[in-house]
């Protein structure tokens, strides 16, 4: 019988081939550093929390607080998410309409651009007491905080978008007797689409961050993560204080998860996406 031989270009291939359908999530090169950085942030956590345990609670008394009062860590999360979405749409909506206004008429960007500027610089703890004073103690407050936090990422990406169509293909067009309608829908809007993208990859953990602020700086608030970790640091309650910035950490991972999902839907054409399906 006569010997098989395989050329090295016919092994490199067939490994190339093997690995293609092996998947990237599970390849060690993709799991492997985060688990070890987790494990090793895990043990010094741990050895810190039994040096000093005024600095860190144990893992285990943060992670038995979390099973056993699940519930009241949901309901609390669920009260701070309410303010960060409804903070969010009314910033991400107020900045889109206003960046697509500005990127049509240049007079009025700018005028209004450095306004926004001085928003952008006003530190918005500030601004909560008079907002308190004005809305009550309600919810208000803190989404007009949160909008104001994240507000002004998405004006400067989705303006920066709108302008950044290639002048050749403006003429194009032109040429084609384009009406400024059609030149926004069909060719400002798709080339504004990866920043705005880009812009809520940013602004939807920093509504998290927004809305935790607002219950920090705006009173009257009983509910809420940022209420629970303000209250348990007064009263020296370190596993609680921890538990709940847990579970903001688990809904920023989850927001920013929820937004690749989203890139990757609306992008795959876009040439950002392209080494991440390779």
């Amino acid at each position: 019988m006569a010997a098989q031989t395989t050329s090295p270009a016919g092994r490199v291939s067939a490994t190339s081939r093997g690995r293609s359908r092996f998947p990237r999530s599970l390849r060690p090169s993709t799991w492997l550093p985060t688990t070890v950085s987790v494990v090793v942030v895990a043990l010094a956590w741990s050895w810190v929390a039994s040096e000093n345990k005024y600095l860190l609670p144990p893992l285990s008394a943060v992670g038995d607080l979390l099973v056993e009062d699940s519930a009241l860590f949901a309901s609390n999360a669920w009260a701070t998410l309410q303010i960060a979405v409804v903070g969010l749409g009314i910033g991400f909506g107020a900045a889109f309409v206003l960046a697509v206004v500005m990127s049509e008429i240049g007079v009025l960007r700018r005028a209004i651009m450095p306004l926004a500027i001085v928003l952008n610089v006003t530190p918005v703890v500030a601004l909560a007491p008079a907002l308190v004073v004005a809305f009550g103690f309600g919810m208000t407050p803190k989404v007009i905080v949160t909008a104001i936090i994240t507000f002004f990422p998405v004006l400067i990406n989705v303006t920066t978008g709108l302008r950044s169509v290639p002048v050749p293909v403006l003429h194009v067009f032109s040429t084609l007797h384009a009406s400024r309608l059609e030149v926004l829908l069909r060719l400002r809007m798709p080339s504004a689409l990866p920043f705005t993208l880009a812009a809520l990859r940013v602004v939807l953990p920093l509504s998290i961050v927004g809305a935790v602020v607002a219950e920090f700086v705006a009173p009257g608030s009983s509910s809420g993560l940022g209420t629970m970790i303000k209250t348990s640091a007064a009263n020296s309650q370190l596993a609680q204080l921890y538990a709940a910035i847990a579970w903001l950490a688990a809904m920023g991972v989850v927001m920013l998860l929820l937004i690749t999902v989203i890139e990757k839907r609306l992008l795959f054409w876009h040439e950002s996406q392209q080494g991440a399906t390779s």
